[in-house]
């Protein structure tokens, strides 16, 4: 459960106008996805709305540079009486400290007290893969087929196989040109990704999944220019990716999958299933992009959970 949005920000001017100028630069020179900008905006309104409240007035920058252990302290404690999730308020407290790192590399005065504050300690979230035949399902063109035209159906399986194919992020998916596609002739396909961070990094594309692509193409009733998007809507703008979203519903109750089904299930059993292959842990770090690999380590966590669930199947004596 997160923070809800209550209105307009109560901050000062100042304060209101450096917390939208840094937004905007995370998305046009770092481009962070919509998600990670609308999270922060909603998490810093949150702490602004607070301080509003816990002073009796609306913040500017100067208060930034005044604010106190017990002030910080207040406000988390506000926060896990509303019962907002320690995720959520670690997360929270991770886009103030963010914001604050920004201010001073600009020359704003804030305080210190924020790196004597700890963030509330969260459980470790094992990824939930979908198994092999779950995955297979999900990006074939017969579930697809059941309710779309046939050129959204293949629009729709060639997304979801990048997912899982390639382990992309759902905006690094959907953030793909028409020039980005893989060449129908090439011996080998890759995909030059730009994901968290701006980080790139080279991901090789099976075959399947560009003949995927291809299949897409050729179907596709719109004219792509190489600066088009690759993954269109019916009216030719760039896939959103609330139409993924519905997509992998659809199929959730079609196919009778969970409901942590989703399009980024995709990316966890891309690594799951790459690791229960015999692959290594720096080579899924790269292919997934992580900075680091304590990150990629939690899916070993469900490989070992899957061989335990398996040994205790068929072991005579684990009964």
């Amino acid at each position: 459960m997160s923070a809800p949005a209550r209105g307009p920000t109560p901050a000062a001017a100042d304060l209101a106008t450096a917390v939208e100028t840094w937004l905007a630069r995370l998305a046009d020179e770092r481009r962070r996805s919509d998600h990670t900008i609308a999270a922060y905006r909603r998490d810093l309104h949150d702490f602004m709305r607070f301080l509003a409240e816990h002073r009796g007035a609306a913040p500017d920058l100067a208060a930034l540079g005044s604010l106190t252990v017990r002030d910080l302290r207040a406000w988390l404690a506000r926060r896990a009486a509303e019962g907002l999730a320690r995720t959520s308020t670690a997360r929270a407290l991770s886009a103030v400290r963010v914001f604050f790192r920004h201010l001073e590399r600009e020359g704003v005065p804030v305080s210190s007290a924020l790196s004597l504050v700890r963030a509330p300690r969260t459980p470790r979230a094992v990824p939930r893969p979908l198994t092999e035949g779950q995955a297979k399902a999900v990006v074939g063109l017969e579930a697809l087929n059941a309710g779309p035209p046939d050129w959204i159906a293949r629009r729709d399986a060639a997304v979801l196989l990048l997912l899982y194919g390639c382990g992309l992020r759902i905006g690094e998916a959907l953030g793909l040109d028409r020039a980005d596609a893989p060449a129908a002739d090439a011996k080998v396909h890759s995909l030059m990704i730009t994901g968290k961070g701006n980080k790139q990094r080279v991901v090789p594309v099976l075959p399947v999944v560009a003949a995927a692509v291809a299949e897409y193409l050729a179907a596709c009733p719109h004219r792509l220019e190489p600066g088009d998007p690759l993954f269109v809507g019916v009216r030719g703008k760039r896939l959103q990716p609330r139409l993924v979203q519905q997509t992998m519903a659809r199929l959730r109750g079609a196919l009778g999958l969970p409901a942590s089904a989703t399009p980024h299930a995709l990316r966890h059993s891309f690594a799951t299933h790459l690791l229960a292959g015999g692959g290594d842990l720096r080579t899924i770090q790269e292919l997934l992009g992580h900075a680091s690999l304590s990150t990629t380590q939690r899916y070993t966590e469900v490989d070992e959970a899957g061989l335990l669930a398996a040994y205790t199947a068929a072991h005579p004596r684990a009964g």
